[in-house]
């Protein structure tokens, strides 16, 4: 026999969830910008995207040049890319997205992304789809930080922690594992800024420190006693054969 999801004693919700992991990991701040240009700005300062690549590069922009858009147009192109050479690889295409950012805010936005995005309503996440590697994910969190929907953001590279918790394995793709973790949260998380802005953060913070997309530490996971995949595949009881 096995021990799997359906033998917890109890499914731990979500608001549970969030709760031992906030014990755990603490209270957890953006460490990003929320405004929507300047999130824009900072994910392409670095490649790989990480927060580390992209701090980086965010520092040795505004130290060179700043991050507004006036600023950035008449950056030369081989010092913008020297700017953020330290902070991974092809400065100068991402030194190209910024220019292109920076144009596009100023001639399609009018200068000013959050209020275009606050006027377009529930166009807002297909008008920032429109830039360079915005997907819905990054979409989602652009609009929930800059306070503009509360809408229920999943952190984009952390979309296991709620599958493998609640249902012992991560679904067959990327899109399912995302939309469950949102139908999650959606559905057990209030509507409000905090309370979303907290999930997706402490989520996040699980995610790329425990609960890891390759490797867990499941035995140093504060879930562990109510996760379906600890139970699944790190505390097997064994087979007895018939006889």
């Amino acid at each position: 026999m096995t021990t799997d999801a359906n033998m917890l004693s109890r499914p731990l919700g979500v608001p549970d969830l969030l709760d031992r992991l906030e014990a755990c990991h603490g209270p957890q701040q953006p460490s990003w910008p929320v405004d929507p240009y300047e999130f824009l700005v900072w994910w392409h300062c670095g490649y790989p995207t990480s927060d580390a690549a992209c701090a980086r590069g965010w520092d040795g922009l505004r130290r060179n040049f700043g991050v507004d858009a006036e600023k950035i147009l008449s950056a030369p192109p081989a010092k913008l890319t020297a700017a953020l050479k330290g902070s991974g690889m092809f400065p100068e295409v991402r030194a190209a997205y910024l220019k292109e950012i920076a144009q596009r805010v100023q001639s399609e936005f009018g200068g000013d992304l959050r209020a275009a995005l606050v006027a377009m309503g529930g166009n807002a996440r297909k008008a920032l789809k429109t830039f360079h590697s915005i997907a819905d994910p990054g979409a989602d969190r652009i609009l929930l930080f800059a306070r503009i929907s509360p809408i229920a953001a999943v952190p984009s590279n952390c979309t296991q922690v709620l599958a493998r918790i609640r249902n012992g394995a991560d679904p067959d793709t990327y899109n399912a594992s995302y939309r469950d973790a949102q139908q999650a949260i959606e559905a057990e998380v209030p509507r409000q800024f905090h309370a979303r802005t907290r999930a997706y953060l402490l989520l996040k913070e699980h995610g790329q420190t425990i609960c890891k997309r390759t490797n867990p530490k499941c035995v140093e996971c504060p879930v562990r006693d109510a996760c379906a995949y600890f139970a699944r595949h790190q505390n097997p009881q064994p087979n007895i054969a018939s006889v």
